[in-house]
């Protein structure tokens, strides 16, 4: 009997001393000095696929969880306006490249006309020349009556009339380079509708570009906000989708810690859901200021304390590797190396530095 009871107490004793080393080992890492530690959630940057012109939804081509490529059409707006209006836009713009053609064959037809002008008045110039000579010399000869009063007064009209010629040739020339200049303002004028025109065009297609919702990176489709056939303002939100190469962990620390920590610094992510599994990650940001503690977030220090906020960033390539198991809101803890020469614990170690049993 007493032997039974021996063995019996061996046992137990045995067991409590393998609880006590199990325990022990479990939670010295709380006690490492080269590490701190802080609770939080799994969280990616948000971002809104909005309608950037008012107007009704025709179609959402994806639905909550769907992952989508950069690129991708999410959603169409209704586009029937915008087409009525880039055709008539376009009607403009030919119409206006028709006006320039019309004003260009106006002024080759004005030069041309410009040119006849000058050819008359470099005639008047000489007929005036000869009648000038000519009237010139019959003044002394009235005078000396060796010509009669008749052909003096014949060469004095034809001076007259020469003189009168020029004069309407300069009057043609000053129009005709009146009309060219005419025609040239409406050369410009059709050049500038062309290119109002040309902007319509573009601006309409444009906004016909912008009816089509395409997802601005790769990521993961939240929600719909939105459902086809509503009409939205201007900026309206449709679909809500997370960025799943911007994920990390938000988490805080005493400040006496936080002092500690420095951009950069090696952190190891170990969620609830997959307690096994830690996560390497690396801090990217640390707040320059402190704060209270969220309500939210569960310390193991007195919430009096001011806290700083740290943000753990997990390697982009690893998450292309693992974008169908992240989700955000996974609670979790996060392990931050202080001591960067430091080796990380065993259960802390990534699965393939692990020692094998």
């Amino acid at each position: 009997m007493n032997k039974k009871i021996i063995i019996g107490a061996v046992v137990v004793l045995a067991a409590a001393g393998g609880y006590f080393a199990w325990d022990y080992q479990k939670n010295a890492i709380y006690h490492n000095k080269n590490l701190t530690y802080g609770n939080g959630r799994l969280e990616a940057t948000e971002l809104y696929i909005s309608s950037k012109l008012s107007g009704k939804i025709e179609d959402i081509r994806v639905t909550d969880g769907d992952y989508v490529k950069k690129g991708q059409t999410l959603s169409m707006m209704q586009t029937n306006t915008l087409k009525a209006e880039l055709a008539q836009a376009e009607a403009k713009l030919l119409q206006a490249k028709a006006n320039k053609i019309s004003a260009e064959a106006t002024i080759q037809l004005k030069k041309s006309e410009l040119d006849a002008m000058n050819a008359k008045q470099a005639q008047a110039i000489s007929k005036l020349d000869s009648a000038t000579k000519r009237y010139e010399r019959f003044k002394p000869l009235r005078d000396s009556k060796a010509i009669s009063q008749q052909d003096f007064e014949n060469a004095e009209t034809t001076y007259l009339t020469a003189k009168a010629e020029l004069e309407g040739a300069k009057a043609d020339i000053k129009k005709a380079q009146a009309d060219v200049s005419v025609s040239q303002a409406q050369l410009k004028a059709a050049d500038a509708n062309i290119k109002a025109a040309e902007a319509d065009v573009a601006r309409i297609k444009a906004d016909l570009d912008d009816c089509k919702l395409v997802a601005p990176l790769d990521g993961r489709i939240q929600y719909r906000i939105s459902q086809p056939g509503e009409v939205l303002s201007a900026g309206g939100r449709v679909l809500n989708m997370i960025d799943l190469e911007d994920v990390y962990m938000t988490f805080y620390l005493p400040e006496i810690e936080a002092g500690k920590v420095k951009i950069g610094s090696d952190v190891r992510l170990v969620l609830d859901a997959i307690p096994d599994t830690p996560l390497p990650a690396t801090v990217s940001y640390v707040a320059n200021q402190a704060q209270f503690t969220p309500k939210t977030v569960e310390t193991k220090v007195e919430r009096q304390k001011l806290m700083f906020r740290v943000k753990a960033r997990i390697a982009p390539e690893l998450l292309r590797q693992y974008r169908e198991y992240v989700k955000t809101g996974l609670p979790g803890m996060a392990w931050v190396k202080l001591d960067p020469k430091a080796e990380w614990p065993e259960q802390l170690k990534l699965k393939k530095d692990r020692k094998t049993k």
